[in-house]
């Protein structure tokens, strides 16, 4: 039980302590440099440009958190990285657009995480239904078999978020290091001053999606404790 316990608490710690060092780190390196060419947004715009993105564009969203959307080949950034010129808004935006050459050139882990997605929103809520609702269908029709069933397709859709998270890390850290930092770097867009600071940024970005995996794997453990009951 105490073994039980110390582990949803250190894997509490390790949910919370990414995530909190990552809003550190964007924070820290969020103020104006006016040695900077552009502002995030610019920056996009001008490297979907150079690079020939075909079909990408760059929009500045009114609410929510930096992303690429595959489906509308879109680099969609904050207003505070889209309007800022600091080293956290030039960073996050040369991200993002790594995402969109990934799109470009066929990267295959960002497609499966693609197809995944569609699915990833309803995982949780029908992967609950079914695993609550499980006992009293068993009880009802008096068939083990369909419980058993049950039982495993719940698990099974729970599953899917663990999935999707592990296969998100390697196209964050493609996108970042692999994409990103060698366009910063090559392109002079950062002095070189600034290098260390871009691969801390780039890496606490990294980190939020390690905390997301890692919420799933809670919730997959939260739900097999109580099941074991």
């Amino acid at each position: 039980m105490l073994l039980g316990i110390a582990g949803f608490i250190l894997l509490l710690v390790l949910i919370l302590g990414p995530h909190l060092w990552t809003k550190y780190v964007f924070k820290r390196y969020d103020a104006i440099v006016d040695e900077l060419p552009g502002t995030g947004g610019e920056l996009a715009h001008h490297l979907v440009e150079r690079l020939r993105l075909t079909g990408c564009k760059v929009e500045a969203l009114e609410r929510g958190g930096d992303h690429y959307d595959p489906e509308n080949r879109a680099v969609c950034l904050s207003p505070g990285v889209y309007e800022r010129k600091s080293l956290t808004s030039v960073v996050v935006a040369a991200h993002e657009v790594g995402h969109a050459l990934q799109h470009q050139f066929g990267f295959k882990p960002l497609y499966l995480r693609w197809k995944l997605a569609k699915y990833i929103a309803y995982t949780e809520k029908t992967a609950s239904i079914i695993l609550v609702s499980f006992p009293f269908v068993t009880i009802l029709i008096k068939s083990p078999l369909v419980g058993v069933l049950m039982l495993g397709s719940g698990i099974l859709i729970l599953v899917l978020p663990v999935v999707f998270h592990l296969v998100t890390l390697p196209v964050e850290w493609d996108a970042s290091f692999k994409r990103a930092l060698p366009l910063l770097i090559e392109g002079e867009y950062l002095p070189r001053s600034a290098e260390p600071v871009a691969r801390r940024i780039l890496t606490a970005a990294a980190l939020t999606y390690v905390s997301a995996s890692l919420s799933s794997l809670l919730n997959f453990y939260r739900w097999i404790a109580f099941l074991r009951r």
